[in-house]
């Protein structure tokens, strides 16, 4: 039989299952393999997921099963969809009734299915979301819309609101994922948007595929040019190409020419930027104010009361904005709801990887002991401090009986902190240093692990001295980052700017601080080595060599091959990392590849 789920349209033998891994074929129907198995169950504010123009800072209950019906390279969802296995002990099987309790407790608006797409268990999704609209709840989700008209037609009328993220706009880049074309998904926007769901569109934006995604606009604002775009910027993970990273810069001219032809464009994955705030597209007033809050996130930073509502207050334009603002936006862990919980996994694969653990097996057991006995906050504190970090890495190392290995990288680490700690003897000085993430404004967490390195280096890290917190960080004013003059600049490994578009950014803002007249704006050498992987010692290195060069002359370079070497048994081709935590090359592979959950 042809499933008629997505637009896949996988030919299934009696008994067997499609591309996707998550239904049989049983007397000729495709029944779900994994019915209401659920590894994520959390709050979360519907900027999160994200969609930006419904029930603005509404509370949702975000659910979250396994699997998906695309394999798109780069997947920030891969290690969900393809190394989560029905059997984890933290992956939960709750009724729809549980469901539906919980978004109650919790004061919810509603439910959102999220972070892998709702294909992948659509009849789960579906009796979930009938039971929430029976309770007068809000339904929605974030899916790659491959449904089928018939699959459509059996959840549409339960759904409120739906972000469409398209893979581009030709035939290769939907056949790269396994799938056929765009056309499909145009036509599910054109049904959804004119049977009154809320329709908001996303688009990765990778270095080359600007045409792909004006024609897209274009397309859209033939719909309907109010269906507000967001565009991702790209960030490389997997077995993804370093090169395909456009700059932040590079993402705000694409979002400039997409303005042209539809009303409201933002700009994802890019700190600090503008481009997440709602203007008036007939005056161009800020309306709602938002900022980064994690990969593919945004947080509104509104003060209750103050937003415009669904008119202009200065113009009377209207805004396109469907549902009333929440008097105060929910306010996630650092791990809790939404996409940061995909980088917690892949950190706890960056341990796993540099202790020599390479099979699938391995990787399954730890992510299950962790996911099923460990707390993410906990994780999320421990990777913060570089003496808790090397108590994880022991801890991991015994779980999967490599505590050899372990000790060896845990002493490698130790040796490089005692170094520069007995180096900092020979001097008192601690130059003010600022750590950013993206443009000049978008602070970094006091307490993060890029801060405590500054000071493990010798520095003063003025990011303490502000109470404010966010996911990762927040934006400050210029008036703040110039009275804290920092002598040195930091631009996070992770989210990243080019120093000289970094450097224009803060000229037209105002930004008069020493290391700007200066010119000590520093990134790092090698992508990911200040957080999120054991390779922040690298970045420490760096640091360390640039606060005080009078003490401390590492050579990052070879540091980093005898790392690679030493504790991957590979050689580091810079032209070949990305910025995944765990993989240290987009063309490393674990010996048994990660698929789909089996039944």
């Amino acid at each position: 039989m042809i499933c008629n789920i997505c637009e896949r349209g996988c030919v299934v033998q009696e008994g067997s299952s499609g591309a996707c891994g998550m239904y049989r074929n049983t007397g000729g129907t495709m029944l779900e393999l994994f019915p209401d198995h659920y590894i994520a169950v959390c709050p979360i504010s519907v900027e999160t997921m994200p969609v930006l123009h419904f029930h603005p800072a509404g509370k949702l209950l975000q659910i979250s099963t396994l699997g998906c019906n695309l394999d798109c390279p780069g997947c920030v969802s891969n290690l969900i969809v393809k190394g989560i296995h029905p059997g984890f002990k933290a992956v939960r099987r709750l009724a729809p009734e549980t469901i539906i309790e919980e978004a109650v407790k919790q004061n919810c608006r509603g439910v959102a299915f999220l972070m892998n797409d709702p294909l992948a268990s659509l009849p789960t999704f579906i009796r979930v979301a009938a039971l929430a609209r029976e309770r007068g709840l809000l339904v929605g989700c974030s899916t790659n819309c491959y449904f089928t008209e018939v699959s459509l037609s059996q959840l549409m009328p339960f759904l409120n609101f739906i972000n469409v993220g398209f893979k581009g706009f030709s035939s290769r880049a939907y056949t790269l994922c396994g799938g056929k074309s765009v056309e499909p998904v145009l036509r599910n926007v054109e049904i959804l948007a004119n049977n009154g769901v809320h329709v908001e569109a996303s688009c990765v934006h990778k270095t080359g595929n600007e045409p792909e995604i004006l024609k897209l606009a274009g397309r859209l604002a033939a719909i309907n040019p109010d269906i507000p775009l967001q565009i991702m910027r790209f960030i490389p993970l997997e077995n993804t190409d370093i090169s395909t990273e456009p700059s932040i810069k590079e993402s705000e001219i694409l979002c400039s020419q997409l303005e042209k032809m539809l009303k409201y464009v933002y700009l994802f994955n890019s700190p600090g930027t503008h481009l997440l705030n709602t203007r008036c597209p007939e005056c161009g007033l800020v309306l709602y104010r938002r900022e980064f809050y994690g990969p593919m996130g945004a947080k509104l930073r509104n003060s209750p009361g103050s937003a415009p509502g669904r008119h202009c207050p200065r113009c009377g334009t209207g805004t396109a904005i469907r549902g009333e603002i929440s008097a105060k936006a929910y306010k996630e862990e650092m791990f809790e709801g939404g996409y940061p919980f995909t980088r917690a996994l892949e950190m706890i694969e960056a341990v796993l990887i540099s202790i020599g653990v390479n099979t699938e097996r391995d990787f399954v057991d730890v992510l299950d002991h962790v996911l099923g006995n460990y707390s993410l906050n906990r994780l999320h504190k421990g990777i913060q401090s570089p003496e808790a970090y090397l108590e994880i890495i022991g801890t991991f190392g015994e779980l999967t009986g490599r505590q050899k290995s372990a000790l060896e990288l845990v002493d490698y680490i130790g040796a490089k902190l005692r170094l520069i700690k007995e180096g900092l003897k020979k001097t008192e000085l601690r130059p003010r240093t600022y750590y950013v993430m993206g443009k000049p404004l978008f602070c970094l967490n006091g307490d993060r692990m890029e801060n405590n390195l500054v000071e493990l280096a010798g520095g003063a890290s003025v990011n303490k001295q502000l109470e404010r917190s966010g996911r990762p960080g927040f934006e400050i004013t210029p008036e703040i980052l110039n009275r804290l003059n920092p002598e040195f600049i930091f631009i996070s490994s992770f989210f990243s700017n080019r120093v000289e578009d970094f450097s224009v950014d803060c000229v037209f803002t105002g930004i008069d601080v020493e290391a700007v007249r200066k010119g000590r704006i520093h990134t790092h050498p090698v992508p990911v080595s200040d957080f999120g992987s054991p390779r922040w010692i690298l970045g420490l290195m760096h640091i360390a060599n640039v606060l005080h060069p009078e003490i401390f002359q590492f050579d990052v370079p070879a540091e980093t091959k005898e790392f690679y070497q030493r504790f991957y048994g590979i050689e580091y081709v810079p032209e070949k990392t990305n910025k995944s935590f765990g993989k240290p090359l987009s063309t490393w592979r674990p010996l048994s590849r990660p698929g789909p959950p089996q039944g």
